[in-house]
């Protein structure tokens, strides 16, 4: 690989590990954001440089496992095998690192050229965990780069590592761990049968193909046809091995599994982190939660941020629509001036100029309440709400989860029922999916906040955020009740639980907030990077 050849970079990591910062700071605005082929998984794609050298970066759904459990983890696995990026970084938070480090894991079993990007190093100092990336390093046979990225520390030397990492070529060298005595057997006897077969996908190992074939992976499983004569050879045996296990182990092959990488993770942690004594206290994040997740002061001080968002925004925003309605007047009065009097003269000055300019007086209103949005989601209050708001959804059939597409829809006003619905993806219920889809459209969404703020402002112009926080609150009383009725008729059924993981509360960066701010309007559509 020459310098001037362009690097593909897939970025994969765990939920809240920073991923987002990562690739904020590695591309900026050189972004792009449209869907997977097929899928409603979000693809954003960014540009780095470093000296001579074009990075092409893939942001890949955040995913705790290449297991395919979920489509997003379907999709990070998917474009892995079959796009085979030069190199892999995965972000790991610093201060978790165990639970990190099991992706880590499974990405180096798959075999892929890693480079780990050990991010939030500064959380970590302050917890008093120290790790030593060489160490690390050493212990994983991979590159180890602690960083920052809020702050953008240590992005170079990411790069760096990355490129130099990508330029030879490297092969995929699949690591190999030991799953005790009984499951090693299974796994080399259904590696014995898988190789050199079709269901190899190019150069995928076969130990690793034989592993997931242990672990009852569907999407693996699914490249084999039961009837075939590979089919008759293997899922005999993969039965009868598990069958086996179960019986020596009193425990299933996956979770067997699962146990031997944690085992060996802690291993590789003891060895790399040090950890000082420290009294057991609780964290500023989690002195935060104990107000802000009452049961009793939770609620109301959502109604006081969400009240306060309308606020800010008719606030803020008064100024620039009344400069956009200024400049449009002046440019209506001087076009009026030199055109005369007729059907020309009224379809630009009243078509052209008063139409454009009723539109785009309120982007500055629809761009702060995107502001205001992307702050609540990189301060890491918005889980807080889905968090909340799962003991209020439940009791009308939803789920803590559908409050994302909600939130989209308009649920804090100027959203889009289309992202909304594809916000979805993260229901696992499908009940509970359908009944969120077919109620999210009543949310005060984009096309129908110019019509409030008009109504709103001609009406009511000393109490607009009074009447907007109400017409929000009764938006909210409409989805519940319908989802109520859908799931005591057509989608009657059991809600699946609920689990979230609380990121920590940071103060958002001034970069995101304005990325996340430009990118929302468009998200759903393919932009190009400016």
């Amino acid at each position: 690989m020459t310098g001037s050849d362009k690097i593909t970079v897939a970025l994969a990591g765990n939920p809240n590990a920073g991923k987002t910062s990562v690739f904020n700071a590695l591309t900026g605005a050189r972004q792009h954001v449209g869907n997977y082929p097929g899928v409603t998984v979000e693809k954003k794609e960014g540009r780095a440089f470093i000296d001579d050298q074009e990075v092409h970066v893939v942001d890949l759904p955040g995913t705790y496992s290449l297991t395919a459990y979920s489509l997003e983890e379907l999709v990070a696995r998917d474009f892995i095998m079959g796009e085979r990026p030069d190199v892999v970084i995965d972000v790991v938070d610093s201060s978790n690192l165990e639970r990190n480090l099991y992706l880590a894991i499974q990405l180096l079993e798959l075999g892929v050229p890693l480079v780990i990007c050990l991010n939030m190093t500064d959380v970590a100092e302050q917890r008093g965990i120290h790790v030593d990336p060489e160490k690390l390093g050493q212990l994983l046979g991979a590159p180890v780069v602690p960083t920052v990225a809020r702050g953008g520390k240590g992005m170079k030397e990411l790069l760096k590592a990355t490129v130099d990492l990508a330029r030879p070529n490297p092969t995929w060298d699949p690591l190999k761990i030991s799953y005790g005595p009984d499951v090693d057997r299974a796994i080399d006897e259904l590696s014995d049968i898988l190789q050199g077969s079709r269901p190899r996908r190019g150069l995928i190992s076969p130990h690793w193909l034989a592993v997931k074939f242990l672990e009852g992976d569907p999407e693996i499983l699914n490249t084999v046809d039961e009837e075939s004569e590979l089919g008759r050879k293997l899922f005999p045996l993969r039965k009868r091995l598990a069958h086996h296990i179960l019986a020596t182990t009193d425990d299933d092959p996956e979770s067997i599994i699962a146990d031997y990488r944690y085992g060996f993770i802690g291993g590789v942690c003891r060895q790399a982190v040090k950890a000082k004594i420290r009294e057991h206290r609780l964290d500023t994040s989690d002195r935060i939660d104990r107000v802000l997740t009452n049961r009793l002061i939770g609620p109301l001080v959502l109604l006081l941020v969400l009240y306060g968002i309308y606020q800010f925004v008719f606030v803020v925003s008064e100024t620039p629509v009344a400069w956009f309605g200024s400049f449009f007047s002046w440019l209506g009065s001087s076009v009026e001036a030199i055109i005369p009097d007729g059907m020309f003269q009224s379809l630009i000055v009243s078509g052209v100029i008063d139409g454009v300019g009723g539109v785009l007086g309120f982007v500055p209103l629809i761009m702060f309440m995107f502001f205001a949005v992307a702050f609540l989601e990189d301060s890491g209050y918005m889980a807080r709400v889905a968090y909340m708001m799962d003991r209020l959804l439940r009791t009308f059939g939803l789920h803590g989860n559908s409050v994302m597409a909600m939130i989209v829809s308009g649920g804090i006003a100027g959203g889009c029922a289309v992202p909304g619905v594809m916000a979805t993806r993260v229901l696992k219920d499908p009940k509970a999916r359908l009944a969120t889809i077919l109620t999210v459209s009543m949310m005060n969404c984009g096309a129908k906040l110019p019509l409030y703020a008009v109504l709103v402002g001609a009406f009511f112009s000393g109490r607009r955020a009074e009447i907007m926080f109400a017409l929000t609150l009764i938006s909210w009383g409409i989805v519940l009740v319908a989802a109520r009725i859908l799931r005591w008729t057509a989608l009657r059924g059991e809600s699946a639980p609920f689990v979230m993981e609380l990121p920590l509360y940071r103060l958002p960066t001034t970069k995101g907030l304005f990325i996340h701010t430009w990118d929302a309007p468009g998200s759903t559509s393919k932009r190009p990077a400016p």
